[in-house]
């Protein structure tokens, strides 16, 4: 009988024993930053209105104060992998989680839109340490055996976080004003300091790189220039404006020279040699993908509920919680059904489910029974976990573990680029399908503005008293056939994503065939 041989341990004994305490907090930090996009998904109906109930807010001024966090975010997580890789871990997550209640306590506080997203900006930047760095810790506490069901539970904690968002913010904005959706952040915060002071342990890369400025001064640059293009777009209902076209083409020429850039660099932002691997690059993609079309969902499913089924922000927070359940009962488990059918049928299935439940949404009209959009958000969900819980495994360990800030950030950049450039992108979509679909039924002289949203055709209709009461059944319309034809993109976009995965992952013959180390055959392939 031979004895077997013991596992090597690179992980210390005293971290080890408390490696799942340390995974809790980590997903504390991780709440924050997801909760605060979901409770805001919530509250950009209350904030549309005007003051003193909201601030008054136009649809594009709404997506501005969404993307300027996702854009900043997804811009610095490059260099926040990097000086959380070189700095130690630990230090940048503790000084990001001070920014972000910062800028969470100066938010609640905004008196206009342009206030709100500058401060959303400022969030933006605090999250940009915090979301890489909780990853990069989960893979220097646990060992490589533990790691893909670290990062289910990882991940089922956003399904938790989506969860939680809503129904907070529906409880604060039903008690208290707007601003309390963001305070709420702060005692969070304070909790996740003093825990993180206490147990996680540092960790940094023995030979980091340098940092990149210029790389990450031409990502941003390119990012914004290219959503802000998007965005101006479909405010002006034309994509073939001159303005739009240029600003779209500057910020894809810049992002050009970002990877030019970065190819010839001796201290990169991002390694562009990874994406030589055809199942890291479409791991990448997918997460991408995913959140292109979720975040874009999200975002005019919260005006149909409010607006033309007139359920309250709680209610629509309770209605949006099967997508959250299915996310954080599957995320956990999703490694066991790769274990089985491999990541290629298993992430095909996911996003194939996603495509359907997309294109569901262009069935729903003012007097659909509700439990058909929960079915919807439910199955929406189940997808989502079978995707982001194998891929993620797949990008974490496709790269050694003193990378694993470099690797994080990556992965998040990816997923809030994809999310940002959804709401940039369906946004317009919507905002330009409604306004066409509504011009012609406002009344003489009614302004501009008034044509961009669903909401700004109802504040149109208020002023006007008795004579507007005609203009709510064409706002519900126009609105329903804008999501329509929103929700039919969505759907082709994450098609898109099914022939991705279907031809680029690894089936279950190359990789669950053995024990489930499939991640290790994307290593080597590298």
């Amino acid at each position: 009988m031979t004895t077997p041989v013991p596992v090597e341990r690179r992980v210390p004994e005293a971290v080890h024993r408390r490696r799942w305490a340390i995974l809790g907090v980590l997903m504390l930090s991780l709440l924050i930053v997801v909760l605060d996009n979901s409770i805001l998904n919530v509250a950009i109906k209350t904030i549309s209105t005007p003051a003193p109930t909201g601030l008054g807010a136009t649809q594009s001024e709404l997506e501005w104060a969404i993307n300027a966090y996702t854009l900043v975010f997804a811009g610095l997580l490059f260099s926040a992998g990097l000086l959380g890789d070189r700095l130690g871990r630990k230090k940048v997550l503790l000084g990001g989680l001070v920014v972000f209640g910062l800028g969470s306590a100066l938010a609640a506080e905004s008196g206009s839109p342009v206030q709100l997203i500058v401060f959303r900006a400022v969030m933006g930047i605090g999250a940009a340490f915090v979301m890489p760095a909780t990853l990069a810790v989960l893979m220097n506490v646990f060992e490589r055996d533990e790691q893909p069901k670290a990062i289910g539970i990882w991940a089922g904690g956003v399904g938790l976080a989506i969860a939680i968002g809503p129904i907070t913010g529906g409880v604060l904005l039903d008690h208290f004003w707007w601003g309390s959706v963001f305070l709420i952040n702060v005692p969070i915060v304070v909790l996740a300091l003093g825990l993180m002071i206490w147990l996680v342990p540092d960790s940094r890369d023995p030979n980091p790189g340098r940092i990149d400025p210029v790389g990450v001064l031409l990502s941003v640059v390119g990012l914004v220039l290219l959503v802000y293009g998007i965005i101006r777009g479909g405010q002006l209902a034309d994509f073939t404006d001159a303005t739009v076209l240029g600003t779209i083409v500057a910020g894809l020429v810049v992002l050009a020279a970002f990877v030019v850039f970065e190819k010839r660099s001796d201290h990169p932002s991002i390694d562009v040699t990874y994406f030589r691997n055809k199942v890291f690059s479409a791991a990448i993609g997918v997460i991408a993908l995913v959140f292109f079309s979720l975040m874009g969902v999200t975002f005019f499913s919260v005006f149909y509920t409010q607006t033309v089924r007139g359920y309250s922000p709680l209610q629509t927070g309770l209605l949006m919680l099967p997508l959250a359940v299915a996310q954080l009962v599957f995320a956990p488990r999703a490694r066991l059904v790769v274990d089985r059918f491999g990541n290629k049928a298993t992430c095909t299935a996911g996003m194939a489910t996603i495509a359907v439940t997309l294109a569901s949404f262009a069935t729903l009209d003012a007097d659909t029974p509700i439990w058909l959009l929960e079915v919807i958000f439910f199955f929406m969900g189940a997808g989502m976990a079978h995707i982001m819980t194998p891929t993620s495994v797949v990008i974490m360990q496709a790269l050694p573990r003193e990378k694993a800030g470099s690797a994080s950030a990556l992965s998040n950049t990816f997923r809030q680029v994809g999310g940002a450039l959804g709401i940039a992108v369906l946004g317009s979509v919507l905002s330009a399908s409604y306004r066409g679909s509504i011009e012609d039924k406002l009344p003489a002289g009614a302004p501009h503005a008034a044509a961009e949203s669903i909401e700004a055709t109802l504040g149109l209709a208020a002023r006007l008293g008795p004579q507007g009461e005609s203009l709510v059944a064409p706002a519900h319309d126009a609105f329903l056939h804008a999501m329509h034809m929103t929700a039919l993109c969505g759907a082709a976009v994450a098609v898109i994503g099914v022939v991705v995965v279907a031809v680029c992952l690894p089936g279950r013959t190359g990789a669950s065939q053995q024990g489930g180390k499939e991640e290790e055959l994307v290593t080597a392939d590298q």
